[in-house]
């Protein structure tokens, strides 16, 4: 079988980054989503790529008054009150700040677009790691994430962890909701789901570098390996950073790790999964978008040479479900 190309995208906004950041020192990454994402999903098209766009579920929502009311009966009780959006966040909400807390019209565009994929990245943004939340409270907000998409005519089918904190113990909730598929991780300790608090220094630093020089592998994946339990697992291969001006004359290696693996893939027959998030792209725009178009290109001449053929996680799952059947 030929390889396949999966794209993700962590689409969150505020939601994403709001125990961190703050729309003063970061509303420009924030509101530079509404420029970049119609621009990202032209690229696609163009290049006929097929992206899964994992939504939190608040950006579905037109209001907080509105958003309110589909809140689940359970909210996530982090031992570190600060995650949760729940206690306090949604006070901070006004009309001048809306646009980075909700997102239907982005919503409506995608789905303008057959070819890609709206998938959840949980309802509130869940850490599925942290200390104080449980089972049970993680369902009560994937239950809301797959209601709030009804409303909007989406089937929610593909998952993508929080922060990547792939929780084992919560896999049979997502199947029992009729979720197929879910982005794990690389592997490799550097790369290994852990609560916010174990994540080192270190880590980070070993990322950085492997984003340059080929320090973890390829991270490309048979597919015979991936279709033995359900709901499947489309592990990540790269993350796609961003274009930063103080490390501009480390791109030439940044895109030569991403093609090489790419290329690698699909010599093999086998997966590569690139994920980002949006708002990755809000500012340095034509530095971001000039990146991503290299690998799209890159990927027409796989795709002409070893029929290395771009899936959304939906469509990936379908595939492994086969496979698994045929077995």
């Amino acid at each position: 079988m030929a390889g396949k190309f999966v794209i993700s995208l962590d689409f969150e906004l505020m939601w994403g980054v709001r125990d961190k950041r703050s729309h003063e020192d970061y509303g420009e990454n924030l509101l530079g989503v509404w420029q970049v994402l119609p621009l990202m999903i032209e690229l696609f098209e163009k290049f006929n790529v097929k992206a899964t766009f994992a939504t939190v579920g608040f950006l579905f929502g037109n209001s907080k008054e509105e958003l309110i009311k589909l809140f689940p009966k359970r909210y996530p009780h982090y031992l570190d009150s600060n995650l949760s959006p729940y206690n306090g966040h949604f006070d901070l909400i006004s009309e001048l700040n809306s646009k980075v807390h909700f997102a239907p019209e982005l919503i409506e565009l995608i789905k303008k677009y057959p070819k890609q994929e709206i998938g959840t990245h949980t309802f509130s943004h869940y850490y599925c790691l942290e200390p104080g939340q449980n089972k049970e409270e993680f369902e009560q907000d994937i239950m809301a994430a797959v209601e709030i998409a009804k409303r909007y005519n989406v089937d929610i089918k593909s998952l993508v962890f929080p922060r990547n904190q792939f929780n084992d113990e919560y896999i049979e909730v997502i199947k029992s909701l009729g979720i197929t598929s879910f982005r794990g991780n690389e592997k490799g300790w550097i790369y290994d789901a852990v609560k916010g608090r174990d994540e080192k220094l270190l880590r980070r630093i070993i990322r950085l570098l492997d984003a340059y020089v080929n320090i973890s592998g390829y991270n490309c994946y048979s597919l015979g390996d991936l279709y033995r339990k359900e709901p499947f697992d489309i592990p990540s291969s790269r993350f796609l950073r961003p274009y930063s001006s103080r490390l501009r004359s480390l791109e030439g290696l940044r895109l030569r790790r991403i093609l090489k693996s790419m290329t690698h893939a699909a010599e093999a027959g086998k997966l590569f999964h690139l994920w980002w998030h949006p708002h990755n792209f809000g500012i340095n725009q034509n530095e971001n978008m000039g990146f991503l178009k290299k690998i799209l290109e890159h990927y027409m001449e796989l795709n002409k040479k070893f029929d290395f053929d771009s899936v959304t996680m939906r469509e990936m799952s379908n595939i492994l479900y086969k496979m698994r059947s045929n077995e």
